[in-house]
């Protein structure tokens, strides 16, 4: 690793509608230097790679590329600085070979790119067949691809964002010899990933992000798994992970005796649930509770939701819903047997935004009222139902959906799920994107579901939320329950040493 500085970042500030994503971030990456970054959900990471790439301005600060200030406008012009992101999936195109996918968008003539691919491949020493088309790569050789082409474009900063989420062992050894040969070579890689392993196994420096700001960084030498953790939770927030594995088994019992008391019968029961992005997933949610599905971005939790629900096909196991299979059955007959599902995205599957608020709280009931014209006074007494229920600010249900706040509008979602009168409800990420008063309304909400004796699963990255909120947490770390937590015991500290696996990597 080099002295030469190829990047560093200044007292960086960015915001979006007053709320501060960045606050002052500093960092700096040398030549040939590995720099891990880690951070929970919505720490600020995907924000500062856009800035770094040109796809985000920052608000203010200075980037400094080789010690002279730039300032990006565009993807472009972060690649003539030598900057190139590999993206988590990598986007390769099946019917063009290696050559054609690593030259597309290139100038210059086709035997000249061929040559400087070749002595490209040559320098960082390695194994890849030009001619080979698309269709026939690995995940872990579309990634090189992607790298090969950053470094064809003469990039001297990669970064590479969550690599290994796809690979297999073997894969990810590969993948770490070839990132330690491009470190040889000078390159500076900014390494982004979930896997604390990871970070000791490759990094040369390490960065924490949370909240904004870097909580802590420097040399890998000066870290252990408990710092790291240490940077990811607030202070006030910290407990002693050794004090709560010794906790009076009479505690634990009592704990969970107490927990079987108040919830009712079981509604939803999924059992040794596998898919392409989760495995062996069990679990039960009762009537009157809010199990909460916790883990990082990509852990799997979406997809095992998307999975119990119909919308996405899963590989085995079963899913009962008041005692009945669900496996094949189309999404409207699981919403007639009592399950809603709140997606995540709510502008892309959960609102009609150039309708009115009443034709998309009714839009779920269609099916179920009677008629060739439905009746304009049964949807709106079935309107304005939820719209006081949820406390909906409209000045009419006849408004149009987009002239309501992001709140509101996730109310409406809400709402439009709630009038099928579902004995169980998903929420995913219910209070992302809201205002501290709009989530106050939905945690509201939450907590009158479960007293109506609905059972709720939650699924949210918010991990104050799902201590707020929940009886019991599943925590998800790379597609497999990590950790059960029971009430009494559900903590920030708890949920994320299980969210980034730390307790299983300490072991291993």
């Amino acid at each position: 690793m080099g002295d030469e500085c190829l990047l560093e970042i200044k007292d960086l500030h960015k915001q979006f509608n007053g709320n501060h994503v960045l606050l002052g971030v500093n960092f700096a990456l040398k030549k040939g230097e590995i720099y891990a970054m880690v951070g929970g959900n919505g720490a600020g990471k995907s924000t500062l790679m856009k800035i770094i790439t040109g796809l985000y301005k920052a608000d203010s600060g200075e980037m400094l590329i080789k010690r002279k200030a730039v300032r990006f406008s565009s993807p472009s012009d972060a690649h003539k600085h030598g900057i190139y992101l590999v993206p988590q999936e990598p986007l390769i195109f099946p019917n063009m070979t290696i050559e054609e996918n690593i030259t597309i968008g290139l100038k210059g003539k086709l035997k000249e790119q061929r040559t400087k691919i070749l002595k490209v491949i040559e320098r960082v020493r390695w194994d890849i067949d030009i001619n080979q088309l698309g269709l026939s790569l690995s995940i872990a050789e579309q990634q090189l691809v992607e790298i090969l082409r950053g470094l064809v474009r003469d990039a001297q900063i990669l970064i590479l964002d969550e690599p290994t989420s796809t690979l297999t062992n073997n894969e990810i050894d590969s993948l770490f010899d070839n990132i330690k040969q491009l470190s040889d070579n000078g390159i500076g890689i900014i390494y982004i990933t979930h896997r604390f392993s990871e970070i000791f196994m490759l990094s040369h420096s390490v960065a924490v992000l949370r909240d904004g700001k870097i909580s802590a960084q420097g040399p890998i030498s000066e870290f252990t798994y408990e710092r790291l953790l240490d940077g990811l939770v607030p202070a006030d927030m910290k407990l002693n992970l050794l004090k709560e594995n010794k906790r009076d088994s009479s505690t634990l019992n009592e704990s969970k005796n107490k927990f079987v008391e108040q919830i009712g019968k079981p509604i939803l029961k999924v059992d040794s649930l596998c898919g392409k992005k989760f495995q062996h997933i069990s679990f039960s949610v009762h009537e009157g509770e809010v199990l909460g599905i916790a883990g990082v971005v990509g852990a799997g939790r979406t997809e095992i939701a998307e999975a119990i629900y119909g919308i996405e096909p899963y590989e085995s196991g079963t899913i009962e819903l008041n005692g009945t299979t669900i496996k094949r059955l189309s999404i409207k007959k699981i919403i007639n047997l009592g399950m809603a599902y709140v997606p995540e995205d709510r502008h892309a599957h959960g609102i009609f935004r150039i309708t009115s608020v009443r034709k998309n709280i009714t839009s779920t009931l269609l099916h179920r009222l009677q008629g060739i014209f439905i009746s304009s006074k049964e949807e709106d007494t079935i309107t304005m139902k939820y719209v006081d229920d949820l406390k909906i600010k409209t000045d009419g249900t006849n408004q149009e959906l987009s002239d309501l706040s992001g709140g509101n509008q996730q109310k409406v979602v809400l709402a439009k799920y709630l009038a099928t009168e579902p004995k169980v409800i998903i929420l995913d990420e219910p209070t992302r994107g809201i205002d501290a008063s709009a989530r106050a309304d939905i945690y509201r909400i939450i907590n009158q579901l479960k007293e109506k004796g609905l059972a709720v699963l939650l699924i949210s990255s918010d991990s104050e939320e799902i201590v707020e909120l929940s009886d019991r947490v599943l925590v998800i770390h790379e597609g497999v329950i990590e950790k059960e937590i029971r009430k009494g015991q559900i903590s920030v500290d708890s949920i994320t040493s299980a969210a980034f696996g730390i307790k299983k990597e300490v072991l291993s």
